[in-house]
């Protein structure tokens, strides 16, 4: 039974006009250039994750996946800010505890699970989402945490907003680092909302993106099994066609938003300019962890994928 629906989601994924080397994101950007309207928000999407907000921080609930994700998206963007700032010459007490005196977005934060750790680290952290309900359900558990809610601070370590990234760019807006994790698979119009994040970088800044490589075996682990066998996730929470591919993002920031040099697709950029990583769930340790960089099949199914914003 098992062979014969892997047979058949084989077949079906073969079969279908998005896996071929897509052009999901020029695609979205033409439409958005056409309609200039900019809008990247699905209403479905935030209303779908508004119904789930309660569940933020139940790490045995629908969001415990990303519970167990955090500490290897964390861990990878902390080594390679790090990195960039140890090459630039600056002292461990400039770096602290790896984000120290930096200012971070978090684009799409949920219920905080990043952007606690980005405050954590040293950032002052701005986290905003489009569910107003998730910023609530952020807020108040931040509050719970002295180090986060510190009483008459003048400048508090975390803040949370009910917005969107083109509501930043268009008051001007800029920051050291830019996260957008686990998000860009829920937006419209991605190549606009990713225009709208490397917006918010400010020169020699850092943007950190992570998301799901629309392949058959993105499709068979996060769709087929996650959501319809295991129910690890609500059916309906991931729509296949709009998973995006690694080597999309890299013509992305080739083309539309020229960080990195002209190179053919399935060439990645030097690491000093940018690191492509996947991210792997190991059932039995029940643990994620990062793959080797050009690991085969690294990048086929969640990845995280880190740039640099040119000095100008």
């Amino acid at each position: 039974m098992f062979a014969r629906n892997w047979f058949s989601l084989s077949r079906f994924a073969t079969r279908n006009p998005l896996l071929s080397s897509s052009r999901a994101l020029s695609t979205a950007a033409a439409a958005s250039s056409a309609t200039g309207s900019g809008t990247t928000v699905n209403a479905s999407e935030i209303a779908h994750f508004s119904r789930l907000s309660s569940q933020w921080w139940d790490e045995r609930g629908e969001f415990g996946m990303l519970h167990k994700m955090n500490p290897v998206r964390v861990g990878f963007l902390r080594e390679r800010v790090v990195r960039t700032r140890q090459d630039e010459g600056e002292s461990e007490n400039q770096i602290g505890l790896g984000l120290s005196g930096m200012n971070a977005l978090d684009i799409g934060c949920g219920g905080g699970l990043l952007s606690e750790s980005l405050a954590r680290l040293g950032a002052r952290t701005l986290a905003i989402d489009a569910s107003e309900a998730n910023i609530r359900i952020a807020s108040a558990h931040a509050a719970l945490d002295p180090f986060l809610s510190p009483e008459n601070a003048t400048e508090m370590p975390l803040t949370y907003r009910h917005a969107t990234s083109h509501d930043l760019v268009q008051e001007g807006k800029s920051f050291d680092l830019v996260c957008s994790l686990e998000v860009l698979e829920h937006v419209d119009n991605p190549a606009d909302f990713l225009e709208s994040c490397a917006a918010l970088v400010k020169p020699g800044g850092h943007l950190v993106l992570s998301t799901i490589a629309r392949t058959p075996l993105a499709y068979f682990l996060t769709i087929f099994m996650a959501e319809n066998v295991l129910r690890m996730v609500s059916p309906g929470t991931h729509s296949y066609s709009k998973y995006v591919n690694a080597p999309e993002l890299l013509d992305f920031f080739r083309t539309r938003v020229p960080w990195l040099p002209n190179a053919p697709t399935n060439i990645e950029p030097p690491s000093h300019l940018a690191e492509l990583r996947g991210m792997i769930y190991n059932p039995l340790s029940g643990s994620w962890g990062l793959m080797p960089r050009g690991a085969p099949l690294g990048l086929d199914c969640n990845y995280i994928f880190w740039l640099r914003r040119p000095l100008e």
